[in-house]
């Protein structure tokens, strides 16, 4: 949102996501408009090598992991494949040891449509490789006073998937980590708008 808070609300990525819309909009048109110079081998070779490389392999190893995390090298694998960095720098090279041709489109049309259509930005080593929905994101989404984002892809597989060590995650809670977290929840239950300091209760959701 700014400098001091480099997070984005619902609104403000849908917002980001309307710009790569735009720029998606229009490399359709001119695919459309000069789609009898298409090289088209070239340009699906071009469109599926950035996922080939670049997201393919890090979603094959996060479903076969199991809930334990996959390796940092496929996060920065799609990064590097799906940044505009670099499929610029493979376009200007194109161009000077190719040439230009109208072919090229498919990367801009590619990473466009992934940012625009289906909200894939760059991924953090500090979430899932596909996308979960964090507590802590939904808990500060209620301390902003904002709705929650409708769930969205691996949004209702267990949490954390693919991120922290399995060790780490239980399936029966201590007893008395239970009763702790009964009595947590009674609290709030009873608490409301009179919790400690005028602390509003975090919703179910996020807990």
């Amino acid at each position: 949102m700014d400098q001091a808070n480099p997070f984005e609300t619902p609104k403000t990525f849908a917002v980001h996501r309307a710009e790569y819309l735009v720029g998606f909009a229009v490399s359709t048109g001119l695919i459309i408009a000069h789609f009898s110079e298409i090289r088209w081998w070239v340009w699906i070779v071009l469109f599926l090598y950035i996922d080939l490389i670049g997201y393919i392999p890090g979603a094959v190893a996060f479903k076969r992991s199991g809930g334990r995390p996959i390796h940092k090298a496929y996060y920065v694998l799609y990064n590097v494949m799906h940044s505009m960095i670099t499929q610029a720098a493979v376009i200007g090279l194109w161009c000077w040891w190719i040439g230009p041709e109208w072919a090229l489109l498919a990367i801009p049309w590619h990473l466009s449509g992934d940012r625009g259509l289906f909200g894939n930005f760059t991924k953090s080593f500090a979430l899932p490789y596909e996308p979960v929905r964090h507590k802590g994101y939904l808990r500060l989404l209620d301390d902003l006073g904002l709705a929650h984002p409708k769930p969205v892809g691996h949004a209702l597989d267990p949490e954390p998937v693919g991120h922290l060590p399995a060790t780490a995650r239980t399936t029966t809670p201590a007893p008395a980590a239970a009763a702790d977290a009964a009595a947590a929840d009674a609290a709030g239950a009873a608490g409301g708008a009179g919790a400690p300091g005028g602390q509003r209760p975090v919703s179910t959701a996020a807990r």
